[in-house]
């Protein structure tokens, strides 16, 4: 990738985000990480990313949060839902708040990347 895209990925489980990290790192992303919506309103303040993989479910400020704290702001990056209570409520709430897609967890590598590029591309 000429052009490394930075993308934040934001969940209370670390081994995910050591797993997920390590893969798109492999792809050749830019990654950085937050264990809690808190942890992840704080790095959007300070830095741009091109593409933000948020966790709904958290402890302090959940994925919510998030989304309506960049929805406020408002930040020029996108979001994806990524989340192991993929329920149809969720997914339309979480749409409805300004995410672009909804994964269920834990996501097949193949469709993880290609929701990734399928968002950046859009």
């Amino acid at each position: 990738m000429e052009d490394k895209k930075h993308i934040l990925l934001v969940d209370d489980d670390e081994s995910l985000l050591k797993v997920v990290g390590t893969m798109l790192k492999g792809e050749g992303y830019k990654i950085s990480t937050a264990l809690d919506g808190e942890e992840a309103i704080e790095l959007l303040k300070k830095n741009n990313y091109d593409l933000v993989l948020l966790d709904i479910v958290m402890p302090r400020v959940d994925g919510f949060g998030v989304l309506k704290f960049v929805k406020e702001a408002p930040l020029d990056v996108k979001i994806v839902v990524l989340t192991a209570y993929s329920t149809l409520k969720l997914a339309v709430e979480s749409k409805q708040m300004g995410a672009r897609d909804f994964i269920a967890k834990p996501p097949s590598r193949d469709d993880l990347l290609n929701t990734i590029k399928d968002v950046l591309a859009n």
